[in-house]
């Protein structure tokens, strides 16, 4: 009898398909978008922003889609409305953050989302998390608490950290659930249902909230119609590539985006303390670790 030895050393694997590659690119300029929002917040209120943001973006992508809306069917629209409702929350809270904290904070806290995906669809669906998975939890988890209170012996959340882990609660809603409709729906109707959905919201938002409509100035124009842009490529690109890309293998890619945050914010003059910046990496390191996975290959097979 001979045994056929084969190497039983776990192996970490992480592939890159076009589909992917494309999310990295998106990540950059959802990255770089945190700065322009919150200079944005010294002229506008959260809400009206996030409403005229998505309110661009959806006649930004309209315009190009008029024959493509002939076909909408009311599962379309459940869907838009669904992921809509998650990214009025998840960038309206977001925004609201950025008030009070900079753009380097709201990016970082921002990507707590990802190791939250695992545990929504461990809540929701059943599907425990992998060891990684809760070893990224932990990273994270830590970083968030070194993040949020570097200079303070209690490690507090303030308001805008808080309304900003919340928004990533919601954002992480919004990944699970493009990921549950992707490959079911018309990419280019879906995401133009959830702009439309994102910015109706918020403009509703501001009455609850006490927002006035702010004065018209230049730069508020500008951002909002560059962001609105920016918007409706980015959800429709998300869209489109998670049709072939799984939510957590998404997240992974996504974990970039804190870190473009962090270099324009530093170029634009932030400064997080030393602690702060390691609670920052260790946010980081758990989002990648949250999304390796640990692959053994066969164990060795006998031939007589």
């Amino acid at each position: 009898m001979s045994t056929v030895k084969q190497n039983s050393t776990p192996t970490l694997f992480l592939k890159i398909k076009p589909q992917e590659a494309v999310l990295v690119f998106i990540t950059m300029l959802w990255g770089g978008t945190f700065l322009a929002v919150h200079q944005a917040m010294l002229v506008s209120g959260p809400f009206f922003f996030v409403g005229l943001r998505f309110g661009t973006a959806t006649l930004a992508l309209v315009l190009f889609s008029l024959r493509s809306l002939r076909g909408m069917t009311w599962y379309e629209i459940k869907a838009g409305v669904f992921i809509g409702t998650s990214i009025m929350f998840g960038y309206g809270l977001q925004t609201m953050g950025l008030q009070t904290i900079t753009s380097s904070q709201s990016a970082f806290i921002t990507a707590m989302y990802v190791p939250i995906v695992p545990l929504l669809q461990w809540l929701v669906l059943g599907r425990m998390p992998g060891i990684m998975s809760w070893i990224g939890i932990l990273l994270a988890f830590v970083g968030l608490m070194l993040l949020s209170g570097p200079s303070s012996s209690s490690l507090a959340f303030s308001g805008g950290e808080f309304l900003t882990l919340v928004s990533a609660l919601a954002i992480a809603i919004e990944v699970i659930l493009i990921g549950a409709f992707a490959g079911k729906v018309n990419v280019r109707r879906v995401t133009i249902v959830q702009l439309a959905t994102a910015s109706l919201l918020s403009f509703l938002m501001m009455a609850p909230t006490g927002e006035s409509v702010p004065a018209f100035s230049n730069y508020l124009l500008y951002s909002a119609v560059g962001l609105g842009i920016a918007s409706a490529v980015i959800q429709l690109t998300m869209n489109w590539a998670q049709r072939s890309v799984s939510p957590t293998r998404a997240t992974v890619i996504y974990a970039g985006e804190p870190v473009w945050a962090g270099i324009v914010g530093r170029i634009a003059g932030e400064r997080l303390p030393g602690l702060a910046l390691i609670g920052a990496g260790l946010i980081v390191l758990g989002v990648i670790v949250s999304e390796l996975r640990i692959r053994r290959k066969p164990k060795p097979v006998e031939l007589t």
